[in-house]
């Protein structure tokens, strides 16, 4: 199930989101430096170099401590979907935003819990395949935290589509009890939504030859609302709404390539295949 609302103008200031995008000044040169999401003020995840040549990434960061759920929608999240045009609950999550272009998008998600380095890994699994391994360490990009993986199809022939949904903490901080109680209403047909601001990053190698050259498009779901949902939905092996708002201006994407994201999204499911 997808269900595309239109843009539209949300969020505040940036001065007082408690979520927003940063990007760091170099000490030498004063170019660019690491692209941030930032949360209450404190770095919490680093996002894929500015460039677009560098692989594609998201790190989490000693200070990612917060979520940022409302218990003002909460009972609104637990039962029927949420129109993506609805201004209740689209722009109580709009206020924690920074000012921008964003796209409001209702998914229908199987979440898949992975742990770096294991089975399933996409920074040790296709972008070693394309990058290969970091030229310093030898060993693959590390995100510091488990992630789900939801759904995977082909752009076009050079290009493949990779969605994740990354929690502000891990599931191991989750309470226990709250994920059973989510884990019974699904088993009993309940399918609720969770919550995320989202970015899309194309990236391709700029030099060299990979042994499997392609563009990436990574589409990063940012948990706002929802933990306990994904590892409930996860463990139950249910399906789970996710009400995500695509930050268009945020990501290293055009307008169009995100614009473009409802029609892929509602693709069927596909995997690629090495060199093709």
């Amino acid at each position: 199930m997808i269900r595309p609302g239109e843009p539209r103008r949300l969020g505040v200031p940036a001065p007082g989101a408690r979520l927003r995008f940063e990007a760091e000044r170099r000490e030498t040169g004063g170019g660019p430096g690491r692209r941030l999401l930032v949360v209450d003020g404190e770095p919490a995840f680093e996002l894929s170099f500015w460039c677009g040549t560098c692989p594609f990434l998201f790190r989490r960061l000693e200070s990612a401590r917060q979520t940022l759920s409302l218990e003002s929608v909460r009972e609104r999240l637990t039962g029927a979907p949420v129109d993506p045009d609805d201004d209740g609950v689209v722009g109580a999550f709009g206020a924690l935003l920074p000012e921008g272009e964003y796209l409001p998008v209702l998914l229908r998600v199987e979440p898949r819990l992975v742990l770096p380095g294991r089975e399933g890994d996409y920074f040790s699994g296709e972008q070693v395949a394309t990058w290969g391994l970091d030229q310093f360490w030898g060993l693959p990009e590390y995100p510091h935290t488990p992630y789900y993986r939801t759904f995977e199809t082909a752009v076009d022939a050079s290009a493949h589509l990779y969605e994740f949904v990354v929690p502000m903490v891990p599931p191991t901080w989750n309470a226990r009890e709250r994920v059973e109680e989510y884990v019974g209403l699904m088993e009993r047909g309940t399918v609720p939504t969770a919550v995320a601001v989202s970015t899309l990053d194309v990236c391709e190698p700029a030099v060299g030859l990979p042994a499997d050259r392609y563009r990436h498009w990574g589409l990063t779901h940012f948990l706002l609302d929802g933990h306990h949902k994904l590892e409930a939905a996860a463990t139950a092996g249910r399906p789970v709404r996710l009400l995500s708002l695509l930050a268009v201006d945020e990501g290293l994407a055009e307008p169009e390539d995100c614009a473009r994201l409802p029609a892929l999204r509602a693709r069927p499911r596909s995997a690629r295949t090495a060199g093709t």
